[in-house]
């Protein structure tokens, strides 16, 4: 038994206990799927058994560590009677220097010396746990930040222009995503992304907005590069309305003026009826004060879009990112969200990724992705004429 055995159990124990509490949170999260497919006892089981992993993983750690409290005590104990014999020989003999009074300081000496280390043995669960403990959070703390190299361009007023020239990425070592992606969007006009599931659509997004930066290649923003801006700077110039609206457990108002902190209510209000949530808003029991549950659960999916795209239009941004903001939406719904998106999108560079082609046809632009490589471009007319994948898509009616 030795430190690293030790240390290697609490690593262990940690990690089980992880394991567990996310399977907790998770399940409790997706109850509603739970309860709808009947898999309660299947959660059950599952739990059963990380509780058994973190017992055992707990147990042996726990073992292992009190070990050490009573070996120590043990040492103790014969530390002291090795004293007290040895010294009790001494004192018998004949003009012996030795007294018993000697011996019983002697032995209050050596307790005071190893008074610490009994401490410290004491707590040695204690101390492991909280190591391997710090170990994981270290594990975070360590992780590579988001750094602006140093910059030699200010963003001032966007035009909107964007061009990729030969962009190249890939996940880690993996094959790459997109290979040799290169297009020019000029300010103000709408391009659409479509093509298969993992052709590459969220991924350039991804690397428009920085939050991925690409392995070879350039994008340029109004003919600069947009790794010469700060991505705080060059995010605030643009609004995002996602195919999943997070709202956060707040009121209505606050969620929408998360768009822009230092907005006003009556921008607020004004940003709400562009984006047609205005008259559901006003039905609610408190308004623009109405409390969010967690995640937006207290309203449905359509006026979540409506919030999001709310928040977008308060940003004013100068590009635009829709992650298919009208899926699984109902038809009614549907024309309110249109309208209001027809609204943010005038005069704005708009990067549309589209599953649903009957809502693209009026992009300027249409990017059609396949395998990470761009295989056709055009209009809408453009390409039914050309007859290739986005035609037999079209077709089809099917989603990409």
């Amino acid at each position: 038994m030795d430190y690293e055995t030790n240390i290697d159990l609490f690593k262990q124990q940690q990690k089980t206990l992880g394991d567990a509490n996310g399977f907790i949170e998770e399940t409790l999260s997706g109850q509603r799927i739970v309860k709808a497919f009947s898999q309660e006892e299947k959660v059950i089981e599952h739990f059963k058994a990380k509780n058994e992993q973190v017992r055992t993983t707990s147990f042996w750690a726990q073992t292992y560590s009190g070990f050490i409290p009573k070996l120590m005590n043990v040492l103790n104990n014969l530390s002291f009677a090795v004293i007290a014999f040895i010294g009790g020989m001494l004192a018998l003999q004949e003009n012996s220097a030795i007294t018993v009074g000697i011996i019983v300081i002697f032995a209050e000496y050596s307790r005071q010396f190893t008074r610490p280390l009994n401490d410290l043995a004491n707590q040695f669960n204690t101390l492991l746990s909280a190591v391997a403990g710090a170990e994981r959070v270290f594990e975070v703390l360590d992780e590579k930040e988001e750094v602006d190299r140093k910059q030699t361009s200010t963003l001032h007023e966007i035009r909107g222009d964007v061009t990729f020239k030969d962009v190249d990425f890939s996940y880690g070592d993996e094959s790459k995503t997109i290979s040799k992606v290169s297009f020019d969007v000029k300010a103000g006009e709408m391009v659409a992304l479509v093509g298969p599931t993992g052709a590459g659509k969220t991924t350039i997004i991804n690397l428009l907005s920085r939050f991925y930066e690409p392995k070879s290649g350039e994008i340029l923003l109004d003919g600069t590069p947009i790794s010469n801006y700060k991505r705080e700077e060059l995010r605030k110039e643009m609004g995002f309305v996602l195919q999943d609206s997070f709202l956060f457990q707040a009121t209505i108002r606050e969620n929408i003026r998360y768009g822009r902190l230092n907005a006003t209510d009556d921008e607020v209000e004004e940003a709400a009826r562009k984006a047609n949530a205005y008259s559901f808003i006003k039905q609610l029991p408190d308004g623009f004060d109405t409390m969010l549950d967690q995640e937006g659960s207290g309203i449905s999916q359509g006026q979540k879009q409506l919030l999001s795209i709310s928040r977008a239009i308060l940003v004013n941004p100068s590009i635009l990112i829709l992650d298919e903001a009208t899926s699984n939406i109902d038809t009614i719904t549907e024309m309110k969200i249109q309208e209001a998106l027809r609204r943010l999108m005038k005069g704005r560079t708009s990067f549309v990724i589209a599953h649903r082609l009957n809502t693209i046809q009026e992009a300027d632009h249409i990017l059609v992705l396949q395998e990470g490589e761009i295989v056709e471009q055009g209009s809408h007319e453009e390409l039914i004429q050309k007859g290739g994948l986005y035609s037999s898509m079209n077709e089809k009616g099917s989603d990409s």
